[in-house]
């Protein structure tokens, strides 16, 4: 299986970028979505085409996105050599992909708390938890590349 990853490691990478990059739309954009859908009033059309539109956003590319980022994550961070486990770089970058995942699950909660007619927030509160997702990147980002 390691000679297979081995051999094979630059399309596992491009796959995992690409995976990466197909979430990350994804946490850009639903949030975004819910700033707009705090404007609508509950039971109108517009507020049911927006409850239908996340939910496809989330289920049909941000979930399955997420998965595959995760998996060719872990096949190539399986190889050996490829993580220095003693680096600081790699246990940050590792903190800032479970934040990744929180916020991924507390956007799962806002979709559902928008079908079922029970948000809690003000769009101010979406419009503050849109920069989470860019934060969180920006320190992966330099984590993988830069590694400080």
């Amino acid at each position: 299986m390691q000679l297979f990853l081995l051999t094979h490691l630059s399309w596992f990478v491009a796959l995992h970028i690409m995976a990466f990059v197909s979430w990350m739309a994804g946490l850009f954009y639903l949030p975004r979505l819910f700033v707009y859908h705090t404007q609508m009033a509950p039971n109108s059309e517009e507020y049911v085409r927006f409850c239908l539109m996340e939910r496809r956003l989330q289920r049909q590319i941000m979930a399955p996105a997420m998965v595959v980022t995760f998996f060719t994550g872990a096949l190539m961070a399986s190889l050996p050599g490829v993580v220095d486990w003693s680096a600081l770089w790699w246990w940050v970058k590792i903190v800032c992909l479970f934040g990744m995942f929180a916020f991924h699950g507390a956007c799962a909660v806002w979709r559902r708390g928008f079908a079922e007619g029970h948000n809690h927030h003000r769009e101010r509160f979406y419009r503050i938890a849109n920069e989470v997702p860019t934060i969180l990147m920006i320190v992966i980002v330099i984590m993988i590349v830069v590694r400080p």
